[in-house]
Formats: C-alpha cells, structure tokens, sequence
C-alpha cells in the first residue's frame, strides 16, 4: 500500500500524457497522479510472439542465470538500492536471491549486500493476502460467513448509502463501494496503531453499490481484518502470527509496527533511490491492508503454503476452502457482464498470461514495491521486492513488469493457438455488432478508484482514459488501461475487448443503450466521466479564471503608479464597497487556489494537513465565490454610470473569473462540509 499507492488516485502506471495545463491547481493533481496507490497489481502484457520459444528448463541455476543477467544491470540503470527475489516450484524453494544494498552506506557505514534470507522488505498491499487467508481461515471453521451482512460482526456502522448488505466477499473482493481514503495511510511515528480508531475515525463513504463495482479499497481491507480481530477475540497481529505466518513457517516475518526487537537490525533501510539518504521505519496507519514485513524466504514459504504445500507447523487452508480462496468470488449476478473480463478471487488479481492462470497480488509503500504471483496449476510462485522507488515513478514498476513477464514468457510461454496478426477468434462478434458496441464505448472515462465527497474530487481530472472508435468497429484507448501509451482494442467476444496484439483484456458493462462501467483489472474499472466535468471544459475555466484573476491582481500597483505619475484624481466613491469586495474576492480566489495546490500535494505526498489549515482555504475560496455578488453589482454600476468599454470589459472578465472559480468549487466539492480525506 502507499498508496499507488493513491490514484486511481491512480498508479504511476496510470499517467496521462494528455492533460497538462499551467494552472497551479491542475499541477498539484498531476503530481497527485504520480503517488502510487496501494496495490494495483496486473501485470502489463507484452505481445506474444507468433512463434513462441520452447520453455527454459526452470532449474535454480537456470532462474539463478537468467535473474543475474537481468537484476544488476536494472538496478542501476533506475537507481533502486537492492531487490530480493524468491522462485517456488514443486513444493520446494527452488532459489532465494539478493541483489544490491539494504544499506547502501551513504551515512558513513559499511554498504550491507541485500540476503534474501535476513533482510525483510515491506510487502506493501502484498499484506492483503495474509489478511484474506486469516479471514478464510474463519470461514473454513465456520465462525465467519462470506455472506453475511458485516455489521453482524462490528461493534460500529461502517458508511452505508446503499440498503444492500455488505459482506466479507465484498471487502476482499474491492467491491464494497467506499471512495478512497488517504489520511493516515503511511506515517513514520513509531507507535502503535489502534486498529479501531483507524476505521472509526473519518471513514470513507460508500459511492458505488455493493458487489457492482471493482473499486480498491485499503479500509474494505482493513475491515475484514478487524472483523478477525473481533471474530478471534485477539489483536490481528497475534492472530495472523500464530494462524497464517506460523502456519506457514514464516518465522522472520510480522505485522508489527514497530517491528519487535529481534527483528530490527534487519529490516531492510528504504529508499527513495541510490544517492538520497534512508528513509525512517514506515508506519502503515490500517496494518491488516499492507503492514507485513518478510524477508523474501519466508514469502516463498508463504507462496509454498498457498500452492497446498504445508511448511510450517500445520496447513493454511483445507484443499476445498484454498481452492475457493483461489477462485472468481463474484459473477453476473452483481458484476454482469464485468464478470467476462478479469476478476477478484477472494484476495488474489486474476493475472493471466500466456494461457497460464496466474493469481497475484502487487503493494507500495512509499519506498518498497513488491509482487507475488502463483501460477496454481504449475505448482510454481515468484515474488520480487525492491527497497526503492527509482529516479522515477515508474521505475519500480517496470523493473517489476521486467521481471514478472520475463519470467512468465521464459518458463511458461504462450502456445500457438491462432495465426499471427489477430487476436479475434473464430467465434467472436460480427464486425456490425462491434461497430456498434465500439460507438457506445466512445468517450471519457476516469477511475473508479477515486473520491467523490470531498475537495480530493479534483483528484479525478488526472489519469483519464479517451476511447475513441477506430477502424469502424476498433476501440483507440489513449492511454491504454495499465499503460502510458495508447492501444488498440477488438472485440473478440460479446462487451469484452481485447489488445489486438497483446494480451490484455477489458469487459464492458451496458445499461440503457449507455455504458456503465469498463473493468480493466480485477479490482479496478473505468466509469464514464459526465459531460460537466469533461476535462478540457473544466481546466479551461480554470486556467481562463486563473489568469485573469492573476492579470487583475497585477494590475493593482501598475494602475496606482500611473495614476500617480500622471496625476489623475482618484477614482469617485460611487461604487466604492463593491469594488473592494470585488478585490478581496479576487485575493480570496487566489488564495484559495494557491492554498488547495498546497494541500494536495501534501496529502498525495502522504503528509498530514491540519484542519484548520484547509477550513482557512475553505473560507478563501468562499470569500471568492461570495464575491460574484459585489462583481456583478460593480459592473450594474459601470454600466449605469457609462464608465466606458474598456472599465466594463474588465468588470466582465472579473465576473466570469469569479463565477468560473465559484463552478469550479462547486462541482469538485472544495466547499464540502467533510474535509476527511
């Protein structure tokens, strides 16, 4: 978790490349786009050659070869300190390898190597695993349902819009429907986290219906693991350190934060790369959803444990509740026809590729980046993590992508099934059909992953996706969904599409003649963004404001210093308190603007923001939107009094700024009486 890990908020892998405006506003949301959000875990497809290559041998020293050509050269060339690296096939750990520093000596200190088998990483979101195994544990000995409504299992009432219940499938499948929560997600304070208090304190409203919408959700997370703590009648963190991390032989590993004693001299230092100074022990604010520490080993035993293999002191899960743990948990009963495009298990990301089944499940925190991924009926798992983020945000998670799909096209490659150049199959749709379907598709979309109660609405204006219809029955998404660049889509069964070339697959969900939803990645859609709030008309107001507002405030002394040097007479007092509002609401709009720039890009820095800080930039930006009244009033009195064209169109272009400043807080929620974000 992070935050990527934020977005939709998105991930890095989610930025767009076409919204770009200098207003300082839209700015901050642009660097809010970058902070990665807690988890996102498909991996990013490569096409699949039309002839693939005979598998490799996966031996230890055929892995140990091929992550020694690959790591060291990556890890320099994106300035991650070190990276540990685990390979399970066929009940054994086939290898465990280090490479780089978990201490890279810049303070004066000898430069410690990375040993998978000491040093524990932050698995970030990869946590959510051992939350949800904890959770089917209980299930499995019939002291918790998947279907029961969890309010039979809290002592609070969790946000509700919706009359539906929501129920443990929903929080381990991200379909609960809570908007996104960032305060208090990661912090550096070294004490302990009071789960409650966590999930009790501003938590984030419920926007979608249950069971409908794939939307990430670090509190969905967090709930179940507290309804274990409730269920168990012990603290999460002793209960998955006895029942998960015991079980399965991880003895080095914990959820506590601090770490304990024994555990901290090795802990792995983070980093934001090579050269910057280590960062101090994160504190992840709802532990169950991403506050594990590992060293690579004991997450093979993990991976190993999860495979059916027992390593520990007893099994995980019997073989019949594992393998529901490691299947679709939800259909077209609620998702309709999502449920065709890739799915929640109840915990895993369905990562397929190359016509192998593949579960996994990315994390972040602000310095670690990891992945687990298990390939069930290969009886093989691979985990990575690395201890930085890189020069820049995307380095981390194409090291990532290099590594996964490398070794998924290495070892498991895909079988040729169809001719080169196509991926539509034999029985796909009618190019009339997809035409059709393609011009329903055609528009803007932004991520579910997003917030809709407060000022972090804004928050939405970065990140979107335009699909556009190309080839009479193609779909152009720009950017493609998981990428930065732009890709082609077709049809190749009813409402699913897929990259023509690749491998990536979205479903389409259609209510109405209009389409509700696009599922890109188990735990995340794409929704359609309303014609309001169109990206290009928001930001032009807001930029068009913007200047104006700035051009007024600059005029002030230029206009006082030629009235001065040529002596005119100061201006009648006819109209006087309108124009001085009129001024305080220009300052007020400014400052508002300058004061949310601040702010979000604090939040999405994952630093706190007072609240009284963002109630004073609150009442800036409501001294700015009262302000339409005195602007309006002061050009009635221009006009009446004829005060000239050039005096008129300024108090017009006023007007329309304030009034365009004023739409904009209005519709984006910056005057909302909830500032919890």
């Amino acid at each position: 978790m992070t935050h990527e890990t934020v977005t939709r908020p998105r991930s890095p892998r989610h930025l767009s490349r076409r919204v770009r405006i200098g207003a300082a506003l839209a700015t901050a949301v642009a660097v809010a786009a970058t902070v990665a959000g807690c988890g996102t875990s498909q991996t990013d497809p490569a096409p699949p050659a039309s002839a693939p290559a005979a598998p490799a041998a996966l031996t230890g020293a055929n892995v140990d070869t091929w992550l020694d050509g690959l790591l060291p050269a990556a890890l320099a060339r994106t300035g991650v300190a070190g990276a540990s690296v685990a390979v399970v096939r066929d009940g054994e750990i086939l290898t465990a390898r280090g490479y780089g520093h978990a201490d890279t000596g810049d303070d004066g200190t000898d430069a410690v190597p990375v040993d998978p088998d000491r040093h524990l990483f932050r698995v970030g979101s990869v946590s959510k695993l051992v939350t949800a195994t904890a959770v089917l544990q209980l299930v499995q000995d019939g002291t918790l349902d998947l279907d029961t409504d969890v309010a039979e299992y809290l002592d609070f009432a969790v946000p509700r819009r919706y009359p539906q219940a929501v129920t443990l499938r929903h929080l381990l499948t991200h379909t609960a429907g809570f908007e996104e929560r960032i305060a208090g997600l990661i912090g550096t304070a070294d004490t302990a986290v009071d789960l409650r208090a966590a999930l009790t304190n501003d938590p984030p409203e419920q926007i979608y219906e249950p069971g409908t919408v794939p939307a990430y959700s670090n509190y969905g997370n967090a709930l179940a693991g507290y309804i274990v703590q409730r269920a168990s009648g012990t603290r999460f963190e002793e209960y998955v350190s006895g029942n998960v991390l015991a079980r399965a032989g991880m003895t080095s590993s914990s959820f506590d934060q601090p770490l304990p004693a024994h555990l901290r001299d090795r802990m792995s230092n983070g980093y934001e790369r090579v050269g910057v100074p280590a960062a101090p022990f994160e504190i992840v604010g709802t532990p169950p959803a991403g506050a594990l520490s590992a060293p690579a080993t004991d997450m093979a035993r993990f991976m190993l444990a999860q495979l059916g293999e027992r390593v520990g002191e007893a099994p995980l899960l019997d073989p019949a509740t594992r393998e529901l743990m490691q299947r679709p948990a939800l259909d077209a009963t609620s998702l309709g026809t999502l449920a065709d495009g890739p799915r929640m298990t109840l915990g895993y990301f369905e990562e397929n590729r190359n016509g192998h089944r593949i579960l996994g499940h990315g994390g972040d925190t602000r310095y670690f980046h990891s992945h687990l991924q298990l390939y069930p009926d290969d009886r093989t798992g691979i985990y990575l993590s690395l201890n930085s983020t890189g020069e820049s945000a995307l380095d981390s998670h194409e090291l990532r992508q290099a590594v996964l799909n490398g070794f998924a096209d290495r070892y498991f490659p895909a079988e040729p099934t169809q001719p080169a150049g196509s991926t539509r199959p034999a029985a796909g749709v009618d190019a009339a059909t997809s035409a059709e379907h393609a011009q329903l598709a055609a528009g803007t979309y932004e991520s579910s992953r997003t917030v809709q109660s407060n000022f972090l609405t804004v928050m939405g204006l970065v990140g979107r996706t335009t699909i556009s219809v190309t080839d009479g029955d193609r779909l152009l998404f720009e950017p493609a969904p998981l990428s930065d660049t732009p890709a082609v889509y077709e049809e190749v069964s009813p409402l699913v599409w897929r990259e023509v070339g690749g491998q990536r697959t979205v479903a389409m969900r259609v209510a109405d003649g209009r389409v509700e939803a696009i599922s890109f990645d188990s735990a995340f859609a794409l929704l359609p963004v309303p014609a309001e709030r169109d990206s290009a008309l928001v930001l032009t107001v807001l930029a068009t404001s913007t200047v104006v507002l700035l051009l007024v405030v600059l005029s002030w002394p230029v206009r006082a210093i030629v009235r001065r040097r040529l002596g005119r007479a100061p201006r009648d007092r006819a109209g006087r308190t309108a124009r001085v509002l009129t001024r305080v609401a220009v300052a007020g709009a400014l400052l508002a603007l300058a004061g949310w720039t601040v702010s979000v890009v604090s939040i999405m820095g994952l630093r706190d923001v007072p609240d009284a800080s963002l109630r004073v930039v609150q009442l800036m930006q409501l001294i700015g939107l009262l302000g339409v009244l005195p602007a309006a009033v002061r050009l009635v009195d221009d006009l009446r009094r004829r005060a000239g064209w050039h005096r008129v169109a300024g108090s017009v272009a006023v007007l329309l700024a304030l009034a365009g400043t004023a739409w904009f807080a209005v519709e984006f929620m910056l005057l909302a009486p909830s500032i919890s974000y």
